[in-house]
């Protein structure tokens, strides 16, 4: 009798093992994270909702969402030009280009973002408006038609927004340069070789074979300096800028409620951030996807 017990509720137990396994393994692979950050998303709605303060806070804060996505967009964009643009020059033969790309890396690391903001925005645009208010002066006379709207251009006449955008894209235009340089780099010098041996040019062998896998390789890391410029983006309230973070100052500094401004400003930020970086993984995973087939 105890063979027969022993033969029957072994199965059984090997069966209880085998669910307990799958179990534990699900459990292990659940995104805990997520889950947490979604029941404190949900708590901070509850406020929203049921507490008149919050829902006063976010309908007026998330006002300047339009402001920061543009600005956000816009700059990356252009960061994204730039930085190539940069990357290619540093990896130049010629030897200008190569250290003004150089210069012009080193020179933007080593300063602060918060100060970088503030001397393009207040230093680098006047500069640059002088400079073509000069030089329409100078070609009046050989060529007004040219000349007529770099006279009319004012320092007055960039608005803040611009300002910001060429702010943050000139500034991360350095970071994303050193993105694509490693990305570059990180293909090997045969399949470059290759291609000018099938008669392709230096530009066509970077557009067609270097420049897809070097974007493949260096995804992840546009995809985080795309979450933190978003971030960064924050810093252009110093110029006035009405994005969320401004209106939430202005929302704080006028009702003296900063409990509830600034709790809505980074559950504004939280979950543009988190969206972004799930989304920046869903293409990342199509990329792959894509590559292997």
């Amino acid at each position: 009798m105890s063979t027969k017990s022993i033969s029957i509720s072994t199965p059984q137990r090997g069966k209880g093992f085998l669910a307990w396994q799958r179990l534990r393994g699900r459990l292990v692979l659940f995104p805990w994270w997520l889950a947490g950050v979604v029941a404190l998303g949900l708590g901070i709605t509850w406020l929203i909702v049921t507490r008149p303060p919050y829902g006063e806070a976010f309908s007026l804060i998330r006002a300047g969402l339009q402001v920061t996505l543009t600005t956000t967009l816009l700059a990356f964009g252009i960061a994204l030009l730039l930085g190539l643009i940069t990357s290619l020059a540093r990896l130049s033969s010629n030897l200008l280009l190569k250290n003004a790309a150089i210069f012009y890396i080193e020179v933007i690391r080593g300063v602060p973002m918060l100060v970088l903001i503030f001397f393009i925005a207040l230093v680098g645009v006047p500069t640059v408006v002088t400079a073509l208010n000069t030089l329409g002066e100078s070609i009046a006379q050989k060529a007004p038609l040219l000349a007529g709207p770099l006279l009319a251009l004012k320092n007055n006449s960039v608005s803040m927004e611009l300002r910001a955008i060429i702010a943050l894209s000139t500034t991360y235009g350095a970071f994303l340069a050193e993105i694509f340089r490693a990305g570059i780099e990180s293909i090997g010098r045969g399949q470059m070789e290759a291609a000018r041996s099938q008669g392709m040019s230096y530009a066509q062998a970077m557009r067609y074979i270097i420049l897809p896998q070097a974007v493949r390789n260096i995804l992840p890391a546009l995809g985080n300096d795309f979450v933190s410029m978003l971030k960064d983006s924050s810093l252009v309230s110093v110029l006035a800028v009405r994005d969320v973070t401004q209106i939430a100052r202005l929302f704080a500094g006028r009702s003296f409620q900063f409990q509830e401004a600034y709790t809505i400003l980074a559950f504004i930020y939280l979950s543009m951030t988190l969206l972004l970086s799930l989304l920046v993984k869903y293409f990342e995973k199509r990329l792959n996807a894509h590559g292997r087939a």
